[in-house]
């Protein structure tokens, strides 16, 4: 038997049976929105999704992707999801501190040596775990999806925490990143995204933390003329939809609707780490901005200046979760 009749059946009511199909069936429709656009890898992945459910589920399941802040934006689109009105969204990782403070670890700065350690985090128990931290917020984890590492850009080279006292610099509203700032005596913005480029030319801010794929399609770089290549935090998506819907799914339907998540979260991963190496390149044959990396003997005093950070927000976050974290570092596998 087909996939296809198994989930007929399984759908009872919702679907006619192969023998007494004499009508079409109405599809389940999953209205995808995100913020961004589509040639970015998050906005491939969600294109993807589409093409490989409607492949796949043969009609079944329909996927309506609505991108650009198209049906809703960064400060609609959760609510929305919570009312039913879409059934995936893939916020960056900032945008639940709301409804689950154990997920400022991933804010938490120079905390992870890198993506591959976020990688190994994200894939442990602890990791997994925080994919359901807020089901009772009716907002359920699906996936990681990710941007890049982020890299601080400036008036001038950051590679000591003192270079960067006295300067301004945007951020997403976040109390953790309020608070690595405020750390190494520089003072903060809360800018929505859109305006960076314009606060960083007419110097309302004079410094911000990108990965390298913002930095370049954004065309900051153009007004940055240092960026210090640090690595100090994650800037990842969360795929998630609401479980009230997920588990309202005939267990075949999910079941490979999961599998097509594994897939797609795959190729976003590795378009997204493609899409940064091809930036950074860009962004220093360009010319316009010094690109400056930090030795590993200035990584360390970084971190060491940014530990008060992680104690300041171990409460909320949790002493288990934390150390589950440092312990991913490659220093810790040798």
């Amino acid at each position: 038997m087909s996939l296809k009749h198994l989930l007929l059946i399984t759908l009872g009511g919702l679907f006619l049976n192969h023998a007494q199909a004499a009508e079409p069936v109405t599809p389940i429709v999953i209205h995808f929105s995100h913020v961004v656009a589509d040639d970015t890898p998050k906005g491939q992945g969600a294109l993807l999704f589409k093409e490989l459910v409607e492949k796949r589920l043969n009609g079944l399941v329909k996927v309506e992707v609505h991108g650009h802040s198209s049906l809703y934006g960064d400060e609609q689109e959760l609510q929305a999801l919570l009312d039913g009105k879409v059934q995936m969204l893939a916020p960056s990782l900032a945008k639940f501190d709301t409804y689950s403070q154990q997920l400022r670890i991933f804010d938490l700065p120079f905390l992870f040596d890198d993506l591959a350690a976020v990688d190994r985090f994200q894939k442990r128990a602890k990791g997994r775990q925080l994919l359901r931290s807020m089901e009772k917020h009716n907002i359920l984890g699906l996936a990681y999806w990710h941007n890049g590492m982020k890299q601080l850009s400036a008036t001038r080279a950051l590679t000591a925490p003192a270079d960067a006292a006295g300067l301004s610099f945007r951020i997403q509203p976040s109390d953790v990143l309020k608070a690595q700032f405020d750390q190494v005596g520089a003072t903060t913005q809360k800018l929505p995204f859109s305006e960076l480029y314009a606060a960083l030319k007419d110097g309302r801010v004079q410094g911000a933390e990108n990965t390298w794929s913002n930095i370049y399609s954004q065309n900051l770089y153009s007004v940055q003329p240092v960026i210090t290549e640090t690595h100090h935090g994650v800037l990842d998506y969360m795929l998630v939809t609401n479980p009230r819907f997920w588990f309202g799914l005939p267990h075949g339907v999910r079941t490979e609707l999961e599998a097509i998540i594994d897939e797609v979260t795959f190729s976003v991963n590795h378009a997204a780490a493609a899409r940064n190496a091809q930036d950074r390149k860009r962004v220093i044959d360009s010319g316009a901005s010094q690109v400056v990396a930090l030795s590993a003997e200035q990584r360390r005093a970084w971190r060491d200046s940014m530990r008060p950070v992680w104690q300041q927000f171990e409460d909320s976050i949790g002493a288990e979760l934390l150390k589950a974290a440092e312990t991913v570092n490659r220093k810790q596998q040798e």
